[in-house]
């Protein structure tokens, strides 16, 4: 019975741990895809201007589906660039929570593991774009790979520093 009990026990701790995880990760994708999106409208609106500030919701649209299908939903790429964004900022947050356990055991700092997963973060989306889509700026000009990395690091460092916080320093 004692044996039962335990395992019990061990079932429903995993279970809070996974719910944790989960919420960790989406409160970091979340103030993550945030902090991007301000640092874009910071540096690529008013820096560099690339595009005007109305642009920056509706750019997913145009990157995954191509500038014709954007420019045809009119307004509704707005949303539907918002909700390409939200998604993959709160499934690529679990996704750090989920790992970041294994790093903090080894004693790693959070920030140390959001710089390499901005980086992984940047090529993975990247190339997915690519794959997808004709539409996108030139992937090899190093401008737009130190852009990207740069606003991937504007993510990944508020996200890694939630899950830090929120799952404890030991994961």
């Amino acid at each position: 019975m004692a044996m039962a009990s335990s395992a019990t026990a061990s079932v429903n701790a995993n279970q809070a741990d996974l719910g944790e995880t989960i919420r960790a990760g989406l409160l970091g994708g979340l103030v993550g895809g945030v902090i991007i999106w301000i640092y874009e409208a910071i540096v690529w609106v008013g820096a560099q201007h690339l595009m005007p500030l109305a642009g920056i919701p509706r750019n997913a649209t145009g990157l995954v589906f191509g500038k014709d299908v954007q420019d045809s939903l009119g307004a509704v790429a707005y949303l539907v660039g918002t909700g390409i964004h939200f998604f993959f900022v709160l499934v690529w947050g679990v996704a750090f929570a989920s790992v970041w356990p294994y790093f903090a055991r080894r004693g790693y700092e959070a920030t140390l593991i959001a710089v390499l997963f901005a980086v992984i973060l940047w090529i993975v989306m990247h190339v997915a774009i690519v794959l997808v889509s004709s539409n996108h700026p030139n992937y090899l000009d190093p401008n737009v790979i130190i852009g990207g990395f740069m606003s991937h690091l504007f993510y990944a460092v508020p996200l890694a520093l939630i899950v830090k916080q929120r799952l404890g320093a030991n994961g």
